[in-house]
């Protein structure tokens, strides 16, 4: 086989033209860093000058495995040293590939030398060749790596709003029991509410049986007496007050009723058995007999319901009640006529507020529903009022 020249010569001039034409036209990428001449120019040359040194050795063994492979095909043709031969060829091939490999993983620089140290043309597109592959595997793996990056910031988003539901959740959670905690409490409270206006709504019954009670019997000693005066003949048979008065008496106080004759449901499903009627009127409001009658008691008993009380005793076992008042202006033993002013209106610091409690009893002590002795609406006076004391 014919030894290689070293570049020298027409050939090897046209050699270093069509390497500088394809470096030339070589894309970017196989050649990344700066050209020689941006390196120290003694450094470059040493490295040109060892790199030659060791590809003229591996041509000169492979220039005489060659030789020995064509003496031995001309001599003996034997069929194992050809084979012996080859693979030691193929070794020497191995070599060059792993200096060119080598050479060009230390840098951008010694693809150019790669190119420029081509013996001849098809060593040069051999060259080219590697050059390309090496280049095309680099492009793969920068796509497998710009692949991964996109599938890692894929994931690393869907664990941020992942995160973020979380976060969105746990606050929604939180805002939940903070509800179900204020709703709680405000449930404790008014069931504490409820149970302390239970206490006091049965305080209150109790206050007001007890003054019912304390009332009856009032009005059984004075039916009593006019039971056993009328015995003894010293009793009036007629008084101020018979069926005829019905829907025709005056008002005592002009205002709205407020809660009905009868049992009326208080706080908490509190069942009060009312006696008599509450007129809604201003404190201070003056306050008129229905018809003329004896003060039979007028009196403001400690702690009671009623607070001032008159009750005028019309005769004939009529009695009429006049509680809630801030004062009595009559005393027991008077005598008040129709229209007399005996008090004023009270009661401003009850549950109902300011107001009149208002009852006829019949004879026996019997409980009358005043609405339906009192005249119209329509019919009532002006009420007249002064400032409360």
């Amino acid at each position: 086989m014919k030894k290689r020249g070293g570049g020298t010569g027409e050939g090897g001039r046209v050699l270093r033209r069509v390497a500088l034409v394809l470096c030339l036209t070589l894309p970017p990428s196989l050649f990344p860093l700066p050209l020689p001449a941006q390196q120290p120019r003694q450094t470059y040359q040493q490295q040109m000058q060892d790199n030659q040194r060791r590809l003229e050795g591996i041509r000169r063994e492979r220039s005489e495995v060659e030789q020995e492979l064509a003496r031995l095909r001309t001599q003996a043709h034997s069929l194992t040293d050809e084979i012996a031969n080859i693979e030691q060829q193929k070794q020497s091939t191995n070599r060059i590939v792993n200096e060119l490999d080598r050479q060009i993983k230390r840098g951008a620089l010694y693809g150019w030398q790669v190119l420029f140290a081509a013996e001849s043309f098809g060593d040069l597109l051999s060259r080219y060749k590697y050059l390309y592959l090496v280049s095309r595997q680099d492009r793969l793996l920068t796509n497998d790596m710009h692949k991964l990056r996109d599938r890692v910031a894929r994931q690393r988003q869907l664990l941020v709003d992942a995160r973020e539901a979380l976060a969105r959740r746990r606050r929604e959670r939180t805002d939940e029991l903070d509800r179900y905690l204020t709703l709680e409490r405000r449930r404790e409270s008014n069931l504490r509410e409820t149970r302390r206006s239970a206490r006091e709504a049965e305080q209150r019954l109790s206050r007001l049986e007890r003054d019912e009670r304390a009332l009856n019997d009032r009005i059984e000693a004075l039916e009593r007496a006019r039971r056993e005066a009328e015995s003894r003949g010293t009793a009036s048979a007629t008084g101020s007050i018979s069926t005829a008065d019905l829907a025709g008496l005056d008002w005592p106080v002009i205002g709205q009723i407020i809660y009905p004759f009868g049992t009326t449901v208080g706080p908490n499903n509190t069942r009060i058995p009312r006696h008599g009627i509450g007129i809604k009127a201003p404190a201070g409001t003056e306050v008129r007999a229905v018809a003329a009658g004896l003060v039979a008691v007028s009196e403001r008993p400690e702690r009671s319901t009623y607070l001032a009380t008159v009750i005028l005793d019309h005769g004939g076992g009529y009695y009429t009640i006049y509680a809630s008042m801030s004062d009595a202006l009559v005393k027991k033993g008077d005598r008040a006529a129709r229209g007399q002013v005996i008090g004023h209106v009270g009661g401003e610091t009850t549950d109902e507020g300011a107001h009149l409690h208002f009852e006829i009893r019949g004879q026996g002590g019997i409980p009358l529903d005043p609405a339906n002795w009192l005249r119209s609406p329509s019919a009532r006076p002006s009420p007249r009022t002064r400032p409360p004391r």
